[in-house]
């Protein structure tokens, strides 16, 4: 999901990488910030700032991209793109020309959990409101989007596609009871969404020449501001607001190194944040129901974020190695090398092989054009990456006990190929060690485990996970030792000032572990 909002038309902005859900604002400089020129080969850092900034968090989907970009005016022009694939395939440079007159956009990837794959689900998507048009970006999932689709069709509103998402943007176009007529109050509208469906998503709302980030009050889904800043301060820790030319929102703050931004600071849980060419500015923070604690998806730190991602104040590839060494105090054994199923599990194996005492090696070397096996939206797709993505580093570990760290095992597609691999290279045993508890329930808020019967946690075969997957042994990292993992380096709510919030608490969704859902399911 990715945004990008500037006074200047985004053709001035210079060319750089982009991908993912990101939102920048520009400032009110008159000369254009960046090179002018637009090309084929070079496009404009606006768009960049959509494109590259999306890019760089493509792990998050890679069944289909969208962007759509606003002149900003009254009444302001739309214009989108949308293709399935990956971000370079789906759109070429000739398309992105086509955007070159935006002021403001936004831009999503998504890979499916509600409503099937194809086009007409990718986002973002446009609707006409009674005061205009507004283009929404959404990532998570509603617990309540079955109920909620009755609901909006008893209001005669019509729903083109399966996803929940589309639920969220009619919802947006209602009219609140509070609001005037003439004029839209859309901390309104955002306010009654928040209490028709608590949980699980954050947004970007494009409207006129403002985007609003917000994050749902339980703070399930990532959301980070980020501050353009010039290239040659970008390293520098002396930048000031002075030094700001333009603002960025992203789920993964990895987007925002890739197009000259730093990070600033989270969206908080409820929160809804205004970007225009202002600034940025916090509107209001919804809070959740007494008593009710935050509950941030824990899977993002065990899998599905960048290493190189920030959440809650601490980056993400150290709670992984703090992972690794609470499972080498949890799950010892005797072994003569530590290594790694790449990349995402290769900080916990460090963390283990730091804490063990045993040496770290490498074995194997991964296929870096293919893309994360566990998003692909089928069985035999995942199967078929898993067969394509790694190949065996002999001479590393012939004749040797090896210690192999993963970050979670889900369905058990990938993990046993790897072993049989090592095995045929000359491992004398294979031990596995998953950073992770096992994943024993499905997620309703996002991460695509549909069902129970699809996890391996919950076969037969689980009794003897070992010898199902053909390892020496298989242990796992507790629900307890991973909550100690991530809470243990969380930096205190309470001494961001820039934002008013009444609590200081945080918490994480273990629903996939434990089954202890943070709100009730509909259905």
């Amino acid at each position: 999901m990715a945004s990008v909002c500037s006074p200047l038309p985004l053709s001035s902005l210079l060319p750089l990488p982009v991908d993912f859900k990101l939102s920048v604002q520009g400032n009110q400089a008159t000369e254009p910030v960046r090179n002018s020129h637009v090309t084929e080969n070079s496009l404009m850092t606006g768009l960049s700032c959509v494109q590259w900034g999306r890019r760089a968090g493509e792990e998050m989907g890679q069944e289909s991209a969208g962007i759509v970009t606003s002149t900003g005016t009254n009444p302001p022009t739309y214009t989108t793109l949308k293709g399935m694939g990956l971000v370079n395939t789906a759109f070429k440079a000739e398309d992105l020309l086509k955007l070159r007159n935006g002021n403001l956009g936004i831009g999503h990837t998504r890979y499916s959990t509600t409503g099937i794959s194809e086009l007409q689900n990718c986002q973002p998507f446009v609707v006409d409101t009674l005061h205009g048009k507004i283009a929404v970006a959404h990532n998570g999932e509603l617990v309540n989007a079955s109920a909620l689709r009755k609901k909006v069709m008893r209001h005669g509103v019509g729903l083109s596609t399966s996803s929940d998402s589309e639920l969220i943007t009619q919802l947006l176009a209602l009219t609140p009871p509070m609001e005037e007529l003439d004029t839209p109050d859309w901390v309104a509208r955002i306010k009654n969404l928040m209490t028709e469906t608590p949980t699980s998503y954050s947004l970007l709302v494009m409207y006129k020449d403002v985007i609003y980030a917000v994050r749902d009050p339980y703070g399930n889904r990532p959301l980070s501001i980020g501050r353009l800043v010039p290239i040659s301060k970008l390293h520098s820790s002396g930048t000031g607001e002075a030094d700001t030319e333009g603002w960025v929102v992203s789920s993964e703050s990895c987007s925002f190194q890739s197009i000259g931004a730093k990070y600033y600071r989270e969206v908080q849980p409820g929160e809804i944040v205004q970007i225009s060419k202002n600034g940025v500015k916090s509107l209001s923070v919804v809070p959740r129901p007494e008593g009710d604690p935050p509950a941030f998806c824990i899977f993002e730190y065990v899998y599905f974020a960048r290493p190189d991602s920030i959440f809650e104040g601490q980056m993400v590839y150290t709670v992984r190695q703090r992972c690794g060494q609470q499972l080498a105090i949890e799950a010892p054994t005797d072994a003569d090398v530590v290594s790694t199923v790449p990349e995402s599990a290769t900080p916990a194996a460090l963390g283990y092989a730091q804490q063990s005492g045993l040496p770290y090696v490498e074995v194997l070397c991964k296929n870096r054009y293919v893309g994360r096996t566990f998003i692909q939206p089928n069985t035999r797709l995942r199967q078929l990456g898993v067969a394509k993505k790694f190949g065996a580093l002999t001479d590393n570990f012939a004749g040797k006990r090896v210690v192999l760290i993963d970050d979670s095992i889900v369905r058990g597609n990938t993990i046993s190929p790897i072993i049989k691999l090592l095995k045929e290279a000359g491992a004398t045993e294979v031990h596995i060690r998953v950073a992770s508890p096992p994943i024993r329930f499905p997620c309703y808020m996002g991460i695509n485990i549909p069902t129970k019967e699809e996890l391996i946690a919950n076969k037969p075969e689980f009794k003897d996970i070992a010898g199902y997957i053909g390892a020496t042994s298989v242990r796992y990292l507790s629900v307890e030792g991973l909550v100690s993992a991530v809470q243990g380096g969380i930096e205190s709510r309470g001494k961001d000032e820039r934002i008013s919030t009444k609590t200081t608490r945080f918490g994480h969704c273990t629903a996939c572990l434990t089954g202890k859902y943070p709100v009730e399911l509909e259905w």
